[in-house]
């Protein structure tokens, strides 16, 4: 039986999407599995997954007799989304901002600066 490693919280939720992410069509608890490269249960992948379809992160369909699962927003809608529910949560908005921008990379800050410059035309 394959024995799974203490992962960090949300790490291995975090690789299965990424595995969804970097395909053009649904996959089964056991394509994921064998997508990973990582010794795990079948049972823990098809949890993570189940887990993920009930947070609405996953969409499922019938594939054959097994669910076939794929991401139910890009990778950048989900950071996205995270960083607006983190900005809601804060009293402070512009102070948070402020030390997001701050700590940003000089290729980031570019990168941010042409983005705004796009949405004000």
């Amino acid at each position: 039986m394959a024995t799974m490693t203490r992962r960090p919280g949300g790490a291995l939720e975090h690789d299965v999407l990424a595995v969804l992410w970097n395909s053009d069509h649904p996959l089964t608890p056991g394509e994921v599995l064998s997508r990973l490269g990582v010794k795990l249960a079948y049972t823990s992948v098809a949890t993570v997954l189940s887990r993920l379809h009930a947070k609405g992160l996953v969409q499922r369909q019938m594939c054959g007799r097994a669910f076939g699962y794929r991401a139910a927003m890009s990778e950048g809608e989900m950071v996205a989304r995270s960083i607006g529910t983190a900005l809601d949560s804060a009293s402070d908005r512009r102070s948070v901002m402020s030390r997001f921008v701050s700590g940003l990379s000089k290729r980031d800050t570019q990168t941010l600066r042409s983005v705004l410059e796009e949405l004000d035309r």
